[in-house]
């Protein structure tokens, strides 16, 4: 019989893993197919596979930031000890994006532009968002051990989760008009790339990941995160991550409905990239996800050993950074826009090889360190 707390974690490394799947595949083929085959179906497909791992990351993001927050309001740490604790880590994200650009840029030396080294990219997005998490549960907990001090006595989850999902929504609703005719064009371009995704192009680029939408998805896994973990969830597992399906399913169907209408809210109305719709529409994608993860982890092959995507989970980060070197870096492991689907496929089996040994590695390295350090010991004990 499985450890039943197993799934609450293992659910979540597969989804990331499942995410770094979709990248490779979307890397991959999008820098080695060439030819006709840039024109076909399959190519078509698998790029449309690329739009999953951006959003599945940010919302496993939010959601594992709720996870830390909850264990840290268990040890009954004081609203700006939390904040500091995962405002850093957000920091730490940050910090990782802008280092991966400036590396990108010198390996690059001599043909990348210097406004490479501004580009807004998935890890910078997810930093900034995880701050902004972190900003606003201070916030949140602060007013709560306020009102706790006066007698009022509540769990704080139900705050928490109302206001990541009104954050949510005003993200998504705020972005249309942060795009278009309420652009902050008055910023540099480099500050406004965050908010639009603007670069240096003089309009804002679908490539990008600024805060306006992407930011919107780590607040969704944010109040996600907290649902699961509530007191009253913990008894029910199964059926909150059913009903989170069913609401995911009723999401999407919404988004169609709405869509469909034949008068619109925005003046510049763009379904595909600034839409509050399509935001809907792949929320309501990542809950259905999220509840067939959850059940192929509790259920399914998920936990029958060991699992590969599990594993690239656990290890994400380094698996995002060493990959892009031999995708589209200098040391591309095959040659760029040259491959038959075939050429390209066997390219991408040796990346998924080579990154699930490079997780197993990394995640394995502490324990073997130990393993080594107390041999050591034991043969200079007399």
């Amino acid at each position: 019989m499985p450890d039943p707390s197993k799934p609450r974690l293992g659910y979540i490394d597969w989804m990331r893993g499942l995410a770094c799947v979709l990248m490779f595949q979307t890397h991959c083929y999008d820098s080695w197919l060439g030819g006709s085959a840039r024109q076909s179906r399959f190519f078509m497909y698998s790029q449309l596979g690329g739009t999953f791992p951006a959003p599945l990351f940010l919302f496993l993001a939010g959601i594992s930031f709720a996870l830390v927050t909850g264990k840290l309001l268990q040890k009954n740490l004081p609203p700006r000890q939390i904040a500091r604790t995962t405002i850093r880590r957000g920091a730490e994200i940050f910090g990782f994006g802008l280092l991966f650009r400036l590396q990108e840029y010198l390996i690059a030396w001599g043909w990348a532009p210097k406004s490479d080294l501004f580009r807004v990219d998935i890890l910078n997005t997810i930093g900034l968002s995880m701050v902004l998490m972190g900003m606003l549960c201070w916030l949140v907990l602060g007013l709560y051990r306020a009102r706790a001090s006066t007698g009022e006595q509540h769990k704080p989850e139900k705050p928490l989760i109302v206001a990541a999902a009104t954050t949510a929504l005003l993200i998504s609703l705020l972005t249309p008009l942060l795009w278009t005719i309420w652009r902050p064009n008055w910023l540099p371009w480099p500050l406004e790339s965050y908010i639009n995704g603007v670069h240096n192009l003089g309009a804002p680029q679908p490539w990008l990941f600024p805060i306006f939408p992407w930011a919107a998805f780590a607040f969704t896994g944010l109040a996600v995160g907290f649902i699961v973990q509530s007191e009253w969830a913990r008894t029910r597992q199964v059926s909150i991550f059913l009903s989170l399906g069913a609401v995911g399913l009723l999401l999407i169907e919404l988004s169609r409905w709405l869509d469909g209408l034949p008068r619109q809210l925005y003046p510049v109305y763009d379904y595909w990239h600034t839409s509050p719709n399509f935001f809907l529409i792949r929320v309501g994608m990542l809950l259905v996800m999220l509840t067939a993860g959850y059940a192929w982890c509790r259920w399914g092959a998920g936990q029958w050993g060991f699992s590969p995507l599990i594993q690239l989970g656990q290890a994400s980060l380094l698996v995002y950074w060493v990959h892009i070197e031999f995708v589209y870096g200098r040391v591309s492991i095959l040659p760029k826009r040259a491959q038959t689907i075939a050429g390209a496929s066997v390219g991408l089996l040796v990346i998924f090889l080579a990154m699930l040994a490079l997780a197993y590695i990394r995640t394995h390295l502490k324990g073997w360190s130990e393993v080594s350090r107390r041999e050591l010991r034991l043969k200079a004990s007399p």
